[in-house]
């Protein structure tokens, strides 16, 4: 069957820290995307930002950019594209730890990283909290050995998954428990958000658990809903019982 939906978009820039293997992520993500039907551009400078005319064309743009610069030149026309419409969403550092000294970038991104108690190598509990929506249908509470990203984050987030601190807390402790958001979407003007604070390597954001949560909020960030594997695999059993689309 012939997809028709090929004129989804997407940019993937990435760069930044290499300890969390920016090329490789990008590589990952642009293979789930193209899988499904998206068109996919993948760049290695900021500077594709600077092209108004091509970021009006696009559903999707994906930064996977831990800390690193951007300049006024590149991140005003990133915000315009957003509020204008166009979908934003990553993981981990390389959307939430993102150019630290631009906080207009961190207010549409929704949160920005400021710990990682215990370091690498945590085992923790992912637990779905919103579970009718589109990113986290089909999924459950999953454990996964990773950073734990403690955020600072927007009060408007709609929360899709937590995780409880402390764990190897230090400091913190004190403070007592808090349910700490993992996941999350929002709106920035007309653009839709998406989150995941996993991924600190290509290997955590492969694992089935994290991949799903990631490749369904990009889709979702894209207005692209109707191109997941659930609903390429329901169109298919309509195509063959010979329904159609109303």
């Amino acid at each position: 069957m012939t997809n028709t939906q090929t004129t989804t978009k997407a940019l993937i820039v990435w760069g930044g820290w290499e300890g969390h293997q920016p090329e490789q992520v990008a590589r990952l993500f642009a293979t789930e995307l193209g899988q499904r039907g998206l068109a996919v551009t993948v760049s290695d400078t900021l500077d594709i930002l600077q092209d108004d005319a091509l970021l009006r064309t696009l559903d999707v743009i994906v930064p996977i950019w831990t800390m690193g610069t951007i300049t006024s030149d590149q991140l005003t026309p990133l915000l315009a594209a957003v509020e204008g419409g166009v979908g934003l969403a990553g993981c981990h550092g390389g959307m939430c730890d993102a150019f630290r000294d631009a906080p207009a970038y961190q207010f549409m991104t929704g949160g920005q990283w400021v710990a990682h108690p215990g370091n690498d190598g945590v085992t923790h509990e992912v637990r779905i909290t919103d579970q009718d929506h589109f990113i986290t249908a089909g999924s459950h509470d999953f454990s996964v050995t990773t950073e734990q990203y403690y955020m600072h984050t927007d009060l408007a987030n709609h929360v899709l998954a937590t995780t409880r601190f402390p764990v190897v807390d230090g400091p913190h402790v004190p403070n007592g428990v808090v349910d700490m958001p993992v996941a999350w979407t929002k709106f920035y003007g007309q653009g839709r958000v998406f989150y995941c604070s996993l991924g600190h390597h290509v290997d955590i954001v492969g694992q089935p658990d994290v991949r799903r949560l990631c490749h369904r909020g990009l889709l979702w960030a894209a207005r692209a809903e109707t191109l997941s594997d659930e609903s390429a695999e329901r169109r298919g059993s309509r195509d063959e019982e010979g329904e159609t689309d109303s």
